[in-house]
This record gives structure tokens, C-alpha cells and sequence, in this order.
């Protein structure tokens, strides 16, 4: 089913909603939870409140791209997870490396005090991928917004382990020093 068909049913307060958004998009919401939480059981319950939060937005909020919506309704959901967890001395999942890797770009992760700030380090941040190959770009997001592991990186673009972690280690020195010489303070 497409995407609007899907949608149309959110809409119409469909319960076959559910269903067809787990056939399509069950298995890609699934693996962003448990790149995230590293524990089968938490990614799915992760994936079912990412449903009914998609039932909870439709309507009024109708998503241009179902898959970025659902992505990012997962990622938000497990990243939530991951913090209770954490809480709790319990977790697992790719946050701790992806986190360390980072730390030498984001110092204090809530450190950015305000919106303003926010937004101007996103658009820069969007600049910099932006200016990158589409390669480059893809393995960026893989490991710093879905959570992907490196083995996995490097088996959907057709590299080595290493290759990806030298990759992504000078991506985040170019990233580093474009946000540099555009006055953040990192």
C-alpha cells in the first residue's frame, strides 16, 4: 500500500492503519530502535508506541514522508527509552559509542541554551552534509542519526570496518572545523 493510502487511513481513523504501517515500515522502525537500545524487547515496544503515536498525530498532522515521520517518531521513542534505561544502570545498543564519538563536537549535549543558537548550529550542521558526497552523507546519518553500527555501514556501502571508522572519524574533524570557522564554540 502507499504511503498516502496509508495516511488516508490515519485519517479516516482506519484501524487497518496499524496493520499496513507495520507491514511497510515494521521492520525499518525496528531496526532504528534497536540500534538504539540493543535489547529486542524495548525496540518493539518502542515500534508499537511508535504506532500509536502515529495514530495519536493523524490527524491533524499530516506527514509529507511517512518514513522520516515514523523514523523519527521511533528515534525519539527509543532515545527516551534509552535515558530511562540508562537511569536504571541498564541499556545496551549503539548511544554509548555513537555519544563518545560526538563528545569531542558537543560538549555538553544540553549546553545550547537557547532556540536561536539551536537553530543556527542545525543549519550549519545541514550545510556541512550538504556539502558532502552522497556517500559521505549516507554513512554520516547512518551512524549519527539511525544508531547503525559500523559493521552494518560498511556492509550497505560496500567497505571495510575500518574504511567507515577513518571516514567517520575525518567527517567529524571536517565537521569540527566548519563549525569552527563559523564562530561555535565547541
Amino acid at each position: 500500500m502507499d504511503d498516502e493510502k496509508i495516511v488516508q487511513l490515519y485519517w479516516n481513523r482506519d484501524e487497518q492503519a496499524i496493520p499496513a504501517t507495520s507491514e511497510k515500515y515494521g521492520a525499518y522502525c525496528a531496526s532504528i530502535a534497536r540500534n538504539i537500545l540493543g535489547n529486542p524487547e524495548d525496540a518493539e515496544e518502542c515500534v508499537n508506541d511508535t504506532y500509536m503515536s502515529a495514530w495519536n498525530a493523524m490527524p491533524p498532522h499530516r506527514p509529507g514522508v511517512l518514513s522520516a515521520f515514523l523514523g523519527k517518531l521511533t528515534r525519539n521513542l527509543s532515545l527516551n527509552r534509552y535515558k530511562y534505561n540508562s537511569a536504571d544502570r541498564r541499556g545496551g545498543g549503539e548511544i554509548p559509542a555513537v555519544l563518545d564519538e560526538m563528545a569531542e563536537l558537543v560538549s555538553d549535549p544540553g549546553g545550547v541554551e537557547q532556540e536561536m543558537d539551536r537553530r543556527e548550529l542545525v543549519e550549519e550542521i545541514n550545510a556541512f552534509l550538504g556539502k558532502l558526497s552522497k556517500d559521505q552523507r549516507g554513512i554520516f546519518v547512518c551512524r549519527y542519526w539511525y544508531f547503525d553500527p559500523v559493521y552494518q555501514i560498511a556492509a550497505r556501502y560496500g567497505m571495510t570496518e575500518n574504511r567507515v571508522s577513518v571516514t567517520l572519524n575525518r567527517l567529524r574533524g571536517k565537521l569540527r572545523s566548519h563549525l569552527l570557522e563559523r564562530g561555535f564554540m565547541l
